[in-house]
């Protein structure tokens, strides 16, 4: 009795001396969701555009849409684990109906669970996932397609419970529910491919301390004063343009430089701005290298990116021709395509495993002849990573040298094609012996202007053999 005590006057102390901290708000200008107030954690710039200026920003590619429906995939499920669970109607165009269905909800103690339930408090809009009822409180569970608690997640709680609380409800406990890469499809088929998930091995559920009330109103605070401000905040451009979400306002503040302006260069914005300062604003001003190095103090690799970038011409190795003499004629130039699902698709797979699905290998017999071109694209619901190596296999012959370009991935889609059919991991290791990775030669030995910094394929390619 004596300990409960104890405990209820740490937790009267703790709510005491946040309130007291906890600055008043300003009044909001304008009303926004959890998803802008993540906006501006990550950047205030982002936040402002997003609720003033939402026509700046890029359109949704495939890849985007795709990881948003696979987050509203990985959300059913979650459900699952809550039986008897009621969800709130997903109608955006009249959030008053959820926030009364909510409230409506919430008094009923027949329902244990509520799902995307809906709060407005302090100009802030949020929904959430899971609410659970815990004692005369609720516990609140936020679902993520990831498999770990990340450091955003922490602000994106913290947001729904200050709303929550705001709201009269008391929040005891908040948790993050994830995927578990320790979790194993078993391919057990079923009519509905997704109700054959084991759900209490598939999620996993980490507690979270929130941010103190006191905390979030000093941020919001800031977020209102800097969303009435009639001229976005001019936030400088880094890592977190992409970090931890890409920012749908990304091309809006890189633009495009001439070829010859410095800002085109790849190297760290701080020095690009101390060339400027210096009145080196082309890129046919800068000075030698060891100016590079002493006055501006580049980095060896920032220095021949400058230089390369400079000279205007491909800058190649003479130790290039004999990494080239040392390979092995006929020559496979080999590329592998997949997809790494969230919810694994077949037997043995856990979330977000990459599953082979293309392969292509263009033959060179000698020197001077034709390509010769094979492939194999998976075109239906079946597991294809037995038909990929077989026919992969099949393509590669038994000697020769096999080109890939970055061969950890190849050599790794290998490996695991050999651990799920492993009376295939001999030939796959004589495969693996053959690979000779472009990647090395190229950073090694090759530089364009072009490459813009990156040895990425997508930016090599265009730059040495143009269309």
């Amino acid at each position: 009795m004596a300990k409960k005590k104890k405990d209820e006057i740490a937790q009267l102390s703790v709510a005491l001396l946040d309130a007291m901290d906890a600055p008043v708000p300003v009044n909001p200008t304008c009303h926004i969701s959890k998803s802008k107030y993540m906006a501006g954690v990550q950047c205030p710039k982002r936040q402002y555009l997003e609720v003033h200026h939402p026509e700046l920003a890029d359109s949704m590619d495939d890849g985007a849409m795709g990881r948003m429906q696979q987050g509203i995939e990985v959300g059913s499920l979650a459900r699952r684990a809550f039986p008897g669970g009621v969800r709130v109607a997903a109608d955006y165009k009249h959030l008053s109906n959820a926030i009364r269905d909510t409230r409506e909800l919430l008094a009923n103690s027949d329902v244990p669970s509520i799902f995307e339930a809906a709060f407005d408090h302090s100009g802030v809009l949020v929904r959430a996932d899971v609410l659970t009822r815990n004692g005369a409180g609720f516990h609140l569970t936020e679902v993520k397609s990831s498999t770990k608690v990340k450091p955003e997640h922490t602000d994106d709680v913290s947001i729904q419970k200050y709303v929550m609380q705001g709201c009269g409800l008391q929040v005891r406990d908040t948790s993050v529910m994830h995927l578990s890469r320790q979790y194993v499809y078993d391919g057990a088929l079923d009519v509905d491919r997704r109700s054959d998930y084991d759900i209490s091995l598939l999620f996993a559920t980490e507690e979270l301390q929130p941010q103190s009330s006191g905390q979030m109103s000093r941020t919001l605070d800031e977020q209102f004063r800097m969303l009435a401000q009639p001229q976005p905040p001019d936030t400088a451009t880094g890592d977190h343009c992409d970090t931890p979400y890409p920012c749908e306002f990304y091309d809006h503040c890189h633009p495009v430089w001439g070829d010859d302006d410095v800002r085109s260069l790849p190297i760290a914005g701080g020095k690009i701005e101390a060339l400027r300062s210096s009145g080196i604003t082309s890129i046919d001003r800068l000075p030698d290298m060891t100016a590079l190095r002493e006055r501006f103090h580049l980095t060896a690799k920032e220095c021949k990116f400058a230089v390369g970038a400079k000279a205007k011409v491909v800058q190649i190795a003479p130790e290039l021709a004999a990494e080239l003499v040392a390979l092995h004629y006929p020559l496979y130039f080999m590329d592998f395509e997949t997809v790494f699902p969230a919810l694994p698709l077949f037997a043995g797979l856990r979330p977000y495993d990459q599953l082979p699905i293309q392969w292509s290998v263009h033959i060179l017999h000698e020197p001077g002849a034709e390509l010769e071109h094979y492939e194999f694209l998976a075109n239906d619901t079946n597991d294809p990573r037995r038909e990929f190596i077989t026919t992969l296999c099949a393509a590669l012959g038994e000697s020769g040298h096999i080109i890939v370009y970055n061969q950890t991935f190849e050599s790794l889609r290998l490996k695991e094609l050999a651990a799920s059919l492993p009376e295939f991991a001999e030939r796959i290791a004589s495969i693996q012996r053959r690979l000779w990775d472009l990647l090395p030669i190229i950073r090694n030995h090759v530089y364009h202007p072009k490459f813009a910094g990156s040895y990425s394929i997508k930016n090599v390619l265009p730059a040495l053999v143009p269309t």
